[in-house]
């Protein structure tokens, strides 16, 4: 009890100095359980749609996905007979079923021609409005569709657009364009995570998004009084035998929730990832609070011991003061991750998915995840502190408070640090050399960790020697007051270590990934001036098909002299080693591919693989099945028959783009897969006629002007567009580490106000001798700076060193171009500059206004 009553003693004496701590803690904990709140939201939010549009049994397509989306090629919707739809309705059970057609491969555009797609990616659905629907939706305006040239569209679309009842909008699918009136505007009984949903009536539907009448996509099934899901499940898969897909509403909203899932785990992760930075960072922080409270306290400990404590007492004492300060910390942290759940469901608003706070969830395992982890990691941080304390003999009540016991780096940490620095440097030096990626990322990454570990543990070392280095180019300038701030710097080496370390974590990632997505942008833009050898590229950012009526517009462009198809399908091949590999991708393509793309051959040439029955095989391929030219690749194309294809050219598997792709023609597709289950284009190339490259971008922009969910990009603006992705990647990336960075900074601030506690008496002195409280501040300034390029230039350096190694492992896959971006290292470093500066404002203040006297009369 004596132990806990002066450990809550000493924390309250010590309230300020913890605040930094406390916030730190807080800050991590609020980003794990902000991130595990959001995810939980999300979750359920999904989990409730799915489950409110799911009918008691849906009967679809053999060829839709386990979702019920759409998947054909050729941008239609797998469909049944609409015989299936009295089929149904005989099976026992069935109290009434309805036929249905839907589709996600759909273009809406206003009057305008402007997309109404949403900007988060989700999907744009149109379909037919059916008593399904209707339990989901309430109509809020107009009335219903009826009739081909009507179309109800969601409130949520209809604000976001601006879009009013009369208002003409297009339905832009591989049939063709369809034209309609919004009829009505219908609202969502439950949470819209962002898709835009049309609604038309089925007749409509069948003939605007299939080109059929008497098809569906799916039909809904409504269970009888006392009849179960698996039950009815059970009748209908016996009335209709085999070739469909039949599922519960269960197992209908599970499949969607899958889709999902995917794409939430990796946000979860990423970001819990992040969180953990934080903690690594804060954990610095925290060593470093205690172990300047314990030797600011030496004297007081030392009483403590010469009156009795044991080192077993003195030592629970500092582990209770961080239980507590853990318990503050993470107790706050948890309600601020609430706050910053709500925040991201705002700003994911603005962004297009609707996330409403009712369906807010905070599961009970959040709060002691956090709690826990929390106080586990603050605990732990202060052990080696709270183990320096219960060392304190009796005898130390004798000396000066806060005299360093550990000016410099014990020979021990010294050597453990350099092994495990060089060990590090070791594994990345094999990394770089190693033959494949796949055996060279476990040699990155077990260099990454052992010389991020090594660079900690030798800090102290390292900052005599670097604080020297800038303190001779910055601070001897200044004069006394540089030369002053120098040695303030060096006066504890492991205290400056473990302060430059919390600043270094986070710019070393910095760095590595400025260097590995500069070098990415770099060496695609190599390889695109080496290979593309067409003038435009068109396709959708959304992965949308190009539609035939598409194609069609960019060939009718003036000034254009040709226009290359690109389609992506699937087949199963049957190589001469006997295997078959299923759904493997082949591309067909016009034979002005080959000039389009200049793909470089290990044997034989590309434009003969486009003759007809004829195929190339990238060179891995061929070596793993033993293909050489001429032989026959049996290929049983998807949707078609088969085919015997032979082997005319073998390219090389040291290519970025169509890395891994094999070729034949459109022509030689064609002949085996029928008209109507022909894969739609993926992407378009052109070629303007010699000298008109303007003037035919021009005319294919405004040729493609009713199809704006496409994109005609010279050789320029596709680079831009490559930079612009990994720079908005980047950004996220960088925004995610901010928080460690913050927490980082809030280290330097807790090291200067605590050192300035310190040498309290110190200062008083140098006031009294006629050092200026200008002069002062302008000390403490400069001694922040040195300490924060002193994390900047290890944390750059290190990243620089891991992205390089990582480059090399990109070049194994055809990315060689080593890019260091100098501009974002340099304003990098100069940040950091002002970085210290921000951080020592509030300390330099304080030391500014002590009291002369008081200072010196300062135990």
């Amino acid at each position: 009890m004596t132990v806990m009553k002066t450990s809550m003693r000493n924390f309250l004496a010590h309230k300020g100095r913890m605040a930094l701590s406390a916030i730190a803690v807080l800050l991590s904990v609020a980003f794990v359980c902000g991130t595990l709140v959001f995810t939980d939201t999300m979750s359920t939010t999904f989990d409730k749609l799915f489950a409110a549009t799911s009918s008691d049994v849906t009967v679809s397509a053999k060829g839709a996905s386990d979702s019920g989306e759409t998947t054909a090629d050729n941008g239609k919707p797998p469909v049944m007979p609409a015989s299936v739809l009295a089929e149904v309705r005989k099976a026992q059970g069935v109290k009434s079923a309805e036929g249905a057609v839907f589709s996600t491969s759909v273009t809406v555009v206003d009057a305008d021609k402007d997309n109404l797609s949403p900007s988060s990616g989700a999907p744009t659905i149109v379909g037919s409005w059916n008593a399904n629907e209707a339990r989901t939706m309430k109509i809020t305006a107009g009335a219903a569709p009826r009739g081909a040239g009507q179309i109800m569209v969601d409130a949520d679309t209809a604000d976001k657009h601006d879009l009013k009842l009369g208002d003409e909008i297009g339905v832009i699918s591989t049939i063709g364009t369809h034209k309609a009136k919004i009829s009505g505007i219908a609202d969502f009984t439950v949470t819209n995570p962002g898709a835009a949903i049309f609604y038309v009536d089925t007749k409509t539907a069948q003939q605007t998004l299939v080109g059929e009448s008497d098809v569906y996509t799916n039909v809904n099934v409504t269970a009888a009084a006392g009849v179960s899901d698996a039950q009815l499940k059970k009748n209908v898969t016996a009335e209709l035998g085999g070739g469909f897909q039949v599922k519960t509403a269960k197992e209908t909203a599970d499949a969607n929730q899958k889709d999902v899932e995917g794409f939430m785990n990796v946000m979860k992760y990423a970001m819990l990832g992040f969180a953990g930075i934080a903690f690594l960072v804060g954990i610095f922080l925290i060593i470093n609070t205690f172990s300047m409270l314990v030797a600011q306290r030496t004297r007081e400990i030392g009483l403590m011991r010469a009156i009795g404590s044991s080192r077993k007492q003195v030592n629970r004492s500092v582990l209770a003061e961080a239980l507590l300060l853990g318990v503050v910390g993470s107790v706050l942290g948890v309600g601020a991750g609430v706050g910053l759940a709500v925040g991201l469901m705002k700003l994911m608003g603005q962004i297009g998915m609707e996330l409403s706070t009712d369906d807010l969830t905070v599961a009970w395992t959040t709060p002691v995840v956090g709690l826990v982890l929390g106080v586990i990691v603050t605990v732990l941080a202060a052990y080696l502190p709270a183990r320096r304390a219960g060392k304190i003999s009796p005898m130390a009540a004798l000396r000066d408070a806060g005299a360093p016991a550990d000016a410099k780096a014990g020979w021990i940490r010294a050597a453990i640090g350099t092994v495990l620095t060089g060990t590090g440097g070791l594994a990345l030096y094999l990394a770089a050399e190693a033959d494949k990626a796949k055996d060279g990322s476990m040699w990155l990454g077990l260099g990454i960790v052992l010389s991020l570990i090594g660079f900690v543990v030798i800090g102290p070392l390292l900052a005599g020697a670097v604080v020297r280095v800038l303190g001779a180019v910055l601070l001897r300038m200044f004069g006394p007051v540089g030369r002053m701030a120098e040695r303030n710097a060096l006066r504890n080496p492991r205290r400056t270590g473990a302060t430059g370390a919390a600043l270094m974590i986070g710019l070393a990632l910095v760095a590595c990934l400025s260097v590995v997505g500069s070098s990415m942008v770099a060496s695609a833009t190599d390889q695109l001036d080496k290979t593309v050898g067409t003038d435009f590229i068109i396709q959708s950012d959304r992965g949308q098909l190009i539609t035939p009526q598409a194609v069609k517009a960019a060939k009718s462009a003036p000034d254009v002299e040709r226009v290359t198809e690109y389609k992506l399908g699937k087949a199963d091949f049957t190589t001469p080693d006997g295997k078959t590999l299923k759904d493997t991708s082949i591309t067909a393509a016009d034979p002005s591919y080959a000039t389009d793309l200049r793909t470089e051959t290990v044997a034989g040439k590309l434009p003969d693989a486009y003759k007809p029955d004829s195929m190339s095989v990238h060179e891995k391929f061929a070596e793993d099945h033993g293909i050489t030219l001429g032989s026959k690749i049996k290929v049983a194309f998807r949707d078609g028959s088969t085919a015997d294809l032979t082997v005319r050219a073998i390219t090389s598997s040291d290519v970025v783009i169509d890395a891994g792709a094999m070729y034949t023609s459109i022509a030689t597709m064609a002949k085996y897969v029928p008209a109507d289950k022909m894969p739609l284009d993926a992407l378009v190339f052109a070629s303007a006629k010699e000298g008109q490259q303007d003037a035919a971008y021009k005319s294919l922009k405004s040729a493609l002007h009713d199809y704006p969910q496409y994109i005609v990009r010279d050789q320029t603006d596709y680079k831009d567009a490559l930079k612009d992705q990994i720079g908005q990647l980047l950004n996220m990336i960088y925004g995610l580490l901010a928080l460690a960075i913050i927490v980082a900074i809030l280290g330097v601030v807790n090291t200067l106000a605590l050192s300035v506690v310190e040498r309290t008496r110190e200062i008083g002195l140098m006031r009294a001798i006629g050092l200026s409280r200008r002069q002062l501040r302008r000390m403490i300034r400069m001694e922040s700076v040195v300490i924060a390029l002193f994390g900047a230039l290890l944390g750059l350096g290190l990243g620089m060193g891991w992205g390089a190694t990582a480059q090399q492992l990109l070049a194994l896959e055809g990315l060689g171009v080593l890019d260091i971006p100098w501009p974002t290292i340099i304003g990098v470093f100069i940040g950091s500059a002002f970085v210290g500066l921000f951080a020592a404002l509030i300390p330099a203040f304080r030391a500014g206004r002590m009291n002369v006297l008081n200072a010196i009369a300062t135990e």
